[in-house]
């Protein structure tokens, strides 16, 4: 049950990454990216490393999300 559960958290951290890249919108991807830290955060934990996963949980699913979310608000961009 373990080893399936490991292939299909490594499969969904690949599919968000590539899906947070080719995301056309900054939110979308950016909210991609949070998701993508959550499920980094889970695999961390399975893996046993707690101290890793919450530190993951904070830094790359909650403070990077709200930065980027406020750069994006902040930016002035052109419609193309």
């Amino acid at each position: 049950m373990t080893e399936a559960l490991d292939v299909l958290l490594f499969v969904l951290l690949i599919t968000t990454a590539v899906f947070a890249v080719s995301a056309k919108a900054l939110t979308t991807s950016v909210v991609v990216f949070a998701v993508y830290g959550l499920v980094l955060s889970v695999l961390w934990q399975f893996r046993g490393a707690p101290d890793v996963a919450l530190a993951e949980a904070a830094v790359g699913a909650g403070v990077t999300t709200v930065l980027f979310l406020l750069a994006i608000e902040r930016t002035e961009r052109e419609e193309r």
